[in-house]
């Protein structure tokens, strides 16, 4: 896993703008620990940043290839989890490789057939290619969308990074957020190809990107097709494990340690499970983490949306896996620590608005990485299976929007709220969102004969495998990679997708359980207690310090009339919500006060010019 960057300007020669490129390739230093490499030549500049995970000494970058028509040239950054079987094929075309590594694989591997090369690929990845044959730049992104790359038109070439910061620290770059920048960035919907930076934009899942001379041209290599399922339950069951535990069998590869993210639940179980079994057989115990707040499992609270805690049925699939389990503990003090909160926005770009759900994702990702490189996570199985409650939430099937915001603002209320009234008109979000929703649901085609019910639940799939999905990967990656953990996600194998994307609703659902399918196909290796378990969302902290020490630091905001967050936040509200008796806070409340939080800690990195046109 590295974070890549690069400059195309066909009006200039970039071997002299080696101080840029490096500033650039800087901005990647966490996501690349272990290495660093720049190359340019003429109108093209690429750094990369190395976080080695499979061949160690052989897999530096970028990596050129010399042809008789001119050089390739790669920065690459993800896992190609069939580059053997690729290597194989390569080899028997004639290809002789330097290395053991997967970049080599697909470098060659397009040099043989192009940019037809990412169909043949399965994995995460996001790479670009300088082809000096042609004098072109090719972008390729994984079919979900696991790793990221952006992207930003220049007058005569392109910039681009794993993350909009290596970007921004070109100067062509302006660092402008538009009002429709902001409607992105509050809607919590994540349009294809929308950066929410003015000018930048997203190479989309499952797509090319091309630059040459001509200008800029994008091609879908991948998308979900709705196809007939014709295999009945036991069908079904059988060949869902037999695909997730090819997809385990080969992320469990890797040259550094490896562990599991476990939470109790029933992905993150059936997950660590198949590796501790796969493991085990060639003598090997898997490590496994669990992120858990300090007082909690003593003082836990059920409600409506959180009915169980999760470390009882962690331990129980611990004990049953024989892992080698650590809990990590975090305390109110540092979920609220302005250092902490100041990372995550750096990680992100962007102040996303999660509160203490990123920051204690990052803490834990920062202490599993003192122990492995490698963590599998049971990230995207909700999607892909139909795990969240508003799959079964009649309000929310019949609605024409998003389910997902249909039962936050139910959940959760409205945290906007705290925003100025002048620029919640001016976003208009209610539009915005359901101009959006339509686009989205436009995309899903209907099988011949599908019902009216089937196609509706067919359309909610879609919108998670194509909407909530990238956001919560994209958290994943940026937050993981923030501290040089590679983060991998066996349920977002494209095979696996796209099998249960068309198994019907009434075959995902069978039994009136969500995740049906996942549970009877991973029966055998679970504990009962997390067989039966109620899905429950990723914890919050319960201590109502955290609430304090949040009004402490909006306190302290409002100490400053001039802060640029309050063109932003309105002032009244923060001060209301910072002086409320911290026993009258709810969840509205609480991240009103993270939202304000968040976005000045973003106005104080990042100095971005924000613009309400």
């Amino acid at each position: 896993m590295c974070g890549i960057t690069g400059w195309v300007s066909f009006d200039r020669d970039l071997r002299s703008a080696s101080r840029t490129l490096d500033a650039m390739t800087r901005t990647m230093s966490c996501r690349g620990p272990d290495d660093r490499g720049t190359w340019a030549d003429g109108p093209v500049a690429l750094g990369h940043r190395r976080l080695a995970v499979i061949d160690l000494p052989g897999g530096a970058q970028p990596m050129t290839l010399a042809t008789p028509r001119g050089s390739l040239a790669l920065v690459y950054s993800g896992e190609t989890y069939n580059f053997t079987d690729l290597r194989e094929e390569l080899a028997g075309r004639g290809h002789r490789f330097r290395t053991q590594s997967d970049t080599e694989v697909v470098l060659r591997g397009y040099l043989e057939w192009g940019t037809a090369v990412a169909e043949r690929l399965g994995g995460m990845y996001a790479f670009a290619v300088w082809d000096g044959r042609e004098d072109k730049l090719v972008m390729v992104r994984d079919r979900m969308g696991i790793k990221p790359l952006y992207y930003y038109p220049t007058p005569d070439g392109v910039l681009f990074g794993s993350e909009p910061k290596a970007i921004l620290a070109n100067p062509l770059a302006r660092a402008r957020v538009a009002l429709d920048g902001l409607r992105e960035l509050f809607a919590f919907v994540k349009t294809p190809g929308h950066a929410i930076w003015d000018g930048m934009y997203e190479v989309e899942p499952g797509s090319v990107v091309t630059v040459d001379r001509n200008g800029l041209r994008r091609h879908v290599y991948w998308a979900l097709e709705t196809r007939a399922h014709p295999d009945g339950r036991e069908a079904s069951i059988a060949r869902v494990r037999e695909l997730l535990d090819d997809s385990v069998r080969r992320q469990l590869v890797a040259d550094v340690p490896l562990c599991t993210l476990l939470s109790g639940g029933l992905d993150s179980s059936a997950m660590t499970a198949i590796a501790a079994r796969r493991l085990a057989a060639s003598g090997e115990t898997v490590s496994s983490f669990a992120v858990d707040f300090a007082g909690q499992t003593e003082n836990f609270v059920a409600d409506e949306l959180r009915p169980t805690h999760d470390t009882p049925y962690v331990h129980d699939v611990a004990r049953a896996s024989r892992t080698d389990h650590t809990d990590i503990v975090l305390d109110a003090r540092v979920l609220a620590d302005l250092d902490v909160r100041s990372r995550v926005i750096g990680a992100r770009d962007l102040p996303m608005g999660l509160g203490d759900m990123d920051a204690s994702l990052y803490l834990l990702f920062k202490a599993v990485r003192e122990h492995s490189t490698v963590a599998l996570s049971g990230e995207s199985a909700d999607e892909v299976f139909g795990g969240y409650r508003h799959f079964f939430d009649e309000e929310a099937r019949k609605a024409d929007m998003f389910p997902w915001l249909v039962h936050f603002a139910r959940a959760f209320g409205e945290d906007r709220g705290v925003l100025r009234t002048e620029l919640t008109a001016a976003m208009n979000l209610p539009v915005y969102v359901q101009d959006s929703y339509a686009t989205a649901v436009g995309a899903v085609q209907r099988l011949d004969g599908e019902s009216d019910f089937e196609f509706r639940m067919r359309k909610i799939c879609h919108l998670h495998l194509t909407r909530l999905v990238r956001l919560l990967l994209d958290r994943k990656d940026r937050l993981s990679m923030a501290v040089g953990l590679e983060v991998r996600v066996p349920f977002c194998d494209h095979r696996l997708v796209e099998y249960v994307y068309n198994t019907p609703w009434s075959l995902k659902s069978f039994d009136g359980r969500e995740k049906s399918l996942l549970r009877e196909a991973t029966a055998d290796v679970l504990p009962r207690s997390v067989y039966d378990r109620v899905k429950s969302p990723y914890p919050t902290t319960q201590d109502p310090a955290y609430a304090l020490a949040l009004q402490g630091h909006v306190k302290d905001l409002l100490a400053n009339p001039f802060h640029q967050v309050f063109d932003l936040v309105d002032r009244d509200r923060a001060a209301l919500a910072a002086g409320r008796d911290v026993a009258e806070i709810n969840q509205t409340t609480r991240q009103g006060l993270e939202r304000t939080l968040d976005l000045a800690l973003w106005l104080d990195l990042y100095r971005p010019e924000v613009s309400l046109t």
